[in-house]
């Protein structure tokens, strides 16, 4: 299928249309430049049909039996599973990800339509117990109507779909805002998988756009009761603030500066694979990457060692050939950001273990040492490959390194006793520690999401169930109950 030429369009009320607006956004492949597609923005017009065409839909969505959802849902997982070379494919030409990562995110996703098919089957109601006799209360969960979805360029294809799919599944209809860079793979690509599989008309609607062009439309506008958000914090603290001006629900995956902490006792060649891969899987722009790897001064020297060669071993270039692990960063402009970054940070008197070449958008992996304690880099979100090394001396030391960043996505720690491990974890303030892993991990059953600057809310399993649906409490009085006036 020729993704980048059927599919670069709006799709507003199960029609695909040309947008209305003055100019085009222009999606490129990173890696090479060319020129993938050009899409006509939608306007704050289209924003509305949109929306309005959700809402109309949702209506009897809500009322359709579950046995249906199910089945559409199904039949989405079938056609993602029969386009998953193709989809693979179109990441790796549209976000410029290694067949790896591509590989990664096409899977996890078929994992989050699997478990969206049981969610339209799981019990959303209970019976539960009243003080006052022959009451009956009843607690239900609702849909709570239309979802705005703002997705980012990173993991598309997952992340959008891990809102969309249990949204539809719990009786919701969905508008999609992809991010320019991913206007395919984050938006027509997902409409059109639904549109085979039967959704009806108007549940599921794409706007490619700009705030530019709508300003703050999608979120101000008064059908969506949910705001789900994927991307930087400086953003999500506007999306944030203007979605409970009007009274909505957000969910707010944000930036992170997670660490990945070698303890003395740690496995030291398992810890340098896993800080390798948690540094610099897509060039490092994941949110959960380590941007930091924190190392006990016992075994400093002899991990710096085996990472440092690992790394400078990590061969960087064309994305479609299978031996490379590094592909290009998104764009231009990210890409002279992390240079003046490792600039910065030589500046302020850090040692580069490992230097990479920038030459376009193809970044070297990057490895500095030595930052002086408080820099401001230590604190901020790296997207992209250039990790940090920092030292320290015991667990106390560790922890407080760990804790010292506005962020708490994620984080890992490594060592040999999995207590000691888990009590680490206890201490550091995030919504995800893992135990002798990577800090890059995706469940379907288990909450995901941050503290702190990271974010606010969940997903995944039961805590997406609490974004998309709203609860209902009824109660019945079997007999009569005596007034006292």
């Amino acid at each position: 299928m020729s993704f980048f030429y059927e599919l670069a369009d709006q799709y507003i009320d199960g029609e695909w249309r040309t947008g209305t607006g003055s100019w085009d956004i222009i999606d490129f492949n990173p890696y090479n430049g060319e020129k993938l597609a050009a899409i006509t923005i939608a306007t704050a017009q289209e924003v509305d049909l949109a929306y309005r065409a959700a809402e109309r839909a949702q209506r009897s969505w809500a009322t359709t039996g579950p046995y249906e959802r199910h089945s559409v849902l199904e039949r989405a997982l079938r056609i993602t599973e029969e386009l998953h070379d193709d989809i693979v494919e179109a990441i790796v030409d549209e976000l410029g990800g290694t067949r790896l990562k591509a590989e990664y995110e096409v899977c996890v996703a078929e994992e989050f339509l699997r478990d969206a098919i049981q969610q339209a089957l799981r019990p959303l109601g209970r019976i539960l117990p009243s003080p006052v006799d022959g009451k009956e209360n009843r607690l239900f969960r609702q849909p709570v109507g239309v979802i705005g979805v703002i997705s980012p360029f990173n993991f598309p294809f997952l992340v959008t779909m891990k809102s969309v799919a249990p949204a539809l599944a719990l009786g919701n209809a969905v508008v999609i805002k992809p991010n320019q860079n991913a206007p395919v793979v984050g938006g027509g690509l997902i409409a059109k998988i639904f549109e085979d599989a039967g959704l009806p008309a108007g549940l599921l609607n794409i706007l490619i756009t700009d705030v530019a062009e709508i300003g703050d439309a999608f979120i101000e506008h008064p059908v969506p009761k949910v705001i789900s958000f994927a991307g930087t914090d400086r953003v999500g603290r506007h999306v944030g603030a203007i979605a409970a001006g009007h009274f909505k629900r957000t969910i707010l995956e944000l930036s992170g500066n997670s660490a990945l902490v070698v303890l003395e006792d740690a496995d030291i060649d398992y810890a340098v694979d896993a800080a390798v891969f948690s540094r610099f899987v897509y060039q490092g722009q994941v949110c959960m990457a380590a941007n930091r790897i924190l190392v006990d001064r016992r075994v400093e020297r002899e991990f710096t060692e085996k990472f440092t060669a690992r790394v400078a071993a990590l061969r960087t270039g064309d994305p479609r050939d299978p031996e490379i692990q590094i592909g290009p960063v998104i764009n231009t402009f990210q890409a002279d950001a992390l240079t003046a970054l490792v600039d910065q940070a030589l500046a302020e008197g850090a040692t580069a273990l490992v230097r990479g070449r920038t030459r376009g958008n193809l970044v070297d992996p990057t490895v500095l040492t030595g930052l002086p304690e408080g820099s401001p880099l230590l604190s901020q979100e790296i997207f992209g490959p250039v990790a940090l090394l920092v030292t320290f001396d015991g667990e106390d030391d560790a922890v407080r390194i760990a804790n010292d960043t506005p962020y708490g996505l994620s984080g890992a720690v490594h060592t040999r006793s999995t207590e000691r491990g888990v009590r680490f974890a206890q201490r550091v303030v995030s919504g995800m520690f893992h135990v002798n892993d990577s800090t890059v991990q995706d469940d379907p059953l288990v909450a995901f999401g941050g503290e702190k600057s990271s974010g606010i809310g969940r997903l995944n399993g039961e805590a997406t169930v609490d974004a998309f649906t709203t609860q209902k409490w009824m109660s019945i009085q079997h007999g009569r109950t005596a007034f006292p006036f």
